[in-house]
């Protein structure tokens, strides 16, 4: 007998765990700061006031200062998730594919262990190895490859560092399911109608994998380009990022408007960078697929 709430709702009533935690833990928390960047500061006691909606804080959100920011957080984002990309493949390719089944289990155990470690802690942790008086300094000066103690500390190229190792498990993960998923019945023909290791790699095994690339690049990109921990931690005010500008608006200046307002700057922005690299996406393949389904004969086009 079926269920009386699925005779009522139908597939809506079996779907709603998901669209639930959608709507109250994404949809509403947006909608809510985009009402807020509505909103204005009357005065200092005061948070938000709603009472006479305007776009003004747009306009008063894109000083200088956030633009020069928003470029530099853009710059950290983009390489940082273009260096995941380049860790996490050939070491996804590597549990998936050189990696014996039983012991699989075990290479992703170790590469999810830093998410059992606190964020906050584990990016404190690269303060002190980044420090001039770290190891990684006191290493890099006893084999005389430096005379000066290690001074990268508070920079952009520590927040570098700190995002890749942060966020590198999460591109880790979907690559290796989608390689695991490609099939080594795929490559083993293709080794057999002659290709070798690197023609099969890029004709079979990447496109095959590119459903993880997408989302890998998604996990690491969209999170990034909001963090303001690593940043806060490993960057201070030389490696500052966007999210530590909203959230001195909504901790320290309580300009919860012009806060608001930054927050939706950011996700639009998030979106089209997304949303062209989607495009770039589409065309590439398209020009592959193009140039895949020429025919050949004698090894010539």
């Amino acid at each position: 007998m079926i269920p009386l709430r699925n005779r009522i709702f139908g597939a809506a009533a079996l779907s709603f765990p998901t669209w639930a935690y959608v709507v109250f833990f994404f949809v509403i928390p947006v909608a809510m700061v985009i009402f807020f960047s509505f909103g204005y500061k009357p005065d200092i006691y005061t948070a938000v006031s709603l009472d006479e909606l305007s776009f003004d804080r747009f306009p008063e959100a894109l000083t200088p200062a956030f633009i020069s920011t928003f470029l530099a957080t853009l710059r950290i984002s983009l390489l940082g998730t273009f260096l995941c990309l380049i860790i996490a493949l050939p070491f996804a390719y590597w549990i998936a594919v050189k990696i014996a089944p039983a012991h699989r289990g075990l290479a992703l155990a170790l590469v999810m262990v830093p998410f059992w470690t606190n964020f906050l802690v584990r990016t404190l942790g690269w303060q002190i190895i980044l420090s001039p008086n770290g190891f990684v300094s006191e290493g890099l000066m006893s084999l005389g490859l430096t005379e000066d103690r290690l001074d990268i500390l508070y920079t952009h190229a520590a927040v570098q560092i700190g995002v890749v190792y942060n966020y590198l498990p999460l591109m880790i993960l979907p690559l290796f399911v989608a390689i695991d998923r490609s099939g080594q019945k795929l490559r083993e023909a293709s080794y057999d109608l002659g290709a070798g290791k690197v023609k099969t790699f890029l004709r079979v095994t990447l496109p095959m994998a590119m459903p993880g690339v997408i989302s890998g690049c998604l996990l690491v990109f969209i999170p990034l380009n909001g963090d303001y921990v690593t940043a806060t931690v490993l960057g201070g005010a030389s490696g500052s990022m966007v999210g530590q500008l909203i959230a001195e608006q909504f901790n320290a200046a309580q300009d919860w408007a012009l806060g608001a307002a930054m927050a939706v700057i950011l996700i639009i922005s998030t979106l089209i960078v997304v949303g062209v690299g989607f495009a770039i996406l589409k065309v590439g393949q398209l020009i592959a697929a193009r140039t895949n389904s020429v025919p050949l004969t004698n090894g010539k086009a």
